[in-house]
């Protein structure tokens, strides 16, 4: 396990207490860690402006990195001068901006999502399906408990997604079946880890395991997807059941689009791509598409528009004229 400083541990219990999701926490940490060994392990109260204006310039210039990778460093760090430091960096900050261009979103058509998932391991095909089916990011996927599944009104609440959202999405009818059969098999794990005296339950937020203090032992609060083994809670040591791990499900859709033979270069978040391009193209209204993906900003769906109209579904190559 990494030895951190106590000043780096101030700060994940202080973000773990404000309720952050572990991923949150390590990237933050990444990066105010970047940033201190940076200035030659300085301690950022010390420090201000100047050098996080350096810091920002070096990861552009020095290290070529994305404007959404740069973008992520200045939140860690007004993070950290706003409730670590207590003294707010300058709204104008100036500093090198990335200007890499945004990705285009790779979509599949309905044909090619239905061949991959054919070639899927059962094991995963059920994640497949909601990522497609419901618009889902992988980590919202993987982290779904199983009293988010509202099955009366055929949705998926998601708590904490990107940027600290909670969103409602829709549920396709089809997965209910695989999905009552997911509960039972949460349920058997749940049953059987209970008789293991060595078993602390599973992980909850800090709040709401203080609140509710035996709700970590209910079927509800128990992830869709549990691991198929038991392992040592990052924080503590305890002995919990986490849930399915992004590495598998990544690698799992890597192998069914090589046996599918598909020549797009695809990824989880390509089905999530696929959804939102295949709902423009039933007539969904791209505000109702914008609040099922979770995005803050319109212009950030109107990209699969741009991918559906720039193609010959919206714009006729002359040379198709003339042939």
């Amino acid at each position: 396990m990494r030895t951190r400083s106590l000043f780096l541990n101030s700060i994940i219990d202080y973000m773990l207490a404000k309720q952050y999701s572990l991923r949150s926490v390590d990237t933050y940490l990444k990066w105010i860690a970047g940033f201190i060994n940076y200035h030659d392990k300085r301690h950022p109260s010390s420090m201000g402006d100047n050098e996080v204006e350096k810091y920002l310039d070096y990861l552009v210039l020095k290290k070529n990195v994305s404007p959404k990778t740069q973008a992520t460093a200045l939140n860690a760090l007004a993070f950290l001068y706003k409730h670590i430091i207590k003294q707010e960096l300058s709204p104008d900050l100036v500093f090198v901006r990335s200007k890499k261009q945004q990705k285009l979103p790779i979509v599949m058509t309905p044909d090619e999502v239905k061949l991959l998932i054919s070639f899927l391991d059962k094991r995963y095909y059920l994640i497949a399906g909601l990522m497609y089916g419901s618009g889902l990011r992988v980590m919202e996927a993987v982290q779904l408990r199983v009293q988010d599944i509202d099955f009366d009104y055929k949705s998926i609440r998601i708590w904490n997604g990107k940027g600290n959202k909670h969103r409602i999405v829709t549920l396709a009818t089809e997965l209910i079946p695989l999905l009552r059969s997911q509960i039972m098999q949460a349920n058997d794990y749940l049953l059987l880890d209970i008789k293991n005296e060595q078993f602390a339950r599973v992980w909850m937020p800090n709040a709401l395991a203080r609140k509710y203090p035996s709700a970590n032992k209910s079927l509800a609060w128990q992830y869709l997807f549990p691991s198929y083994k038991l392992s040592a809670d990052p924080q503590t040591g305890e002995i919990r059941r986490h849930h399915f791990y992004l590495t598998g499900v990544r690698k799992a859709i890597k192998k069914a689009a090589l046996k599918a033979q598909l020549t797009k270069p695809i990824t989880p978040h390509t089905l999530r791509h696929s959804f939102a391009a295949h709902l423009l193209q039933s007539g969904a209204d791209i505000r109702t598409v914008q609040s099922q993906l979770g995005h803050s900003d319109v212009k950030t769906t109107q990209i699969y528009t741009h991918v559906l109209q720039q193609g010959a579904n919206g714009v006729v190559s002359p040379l198709s004229k003339l042939l």
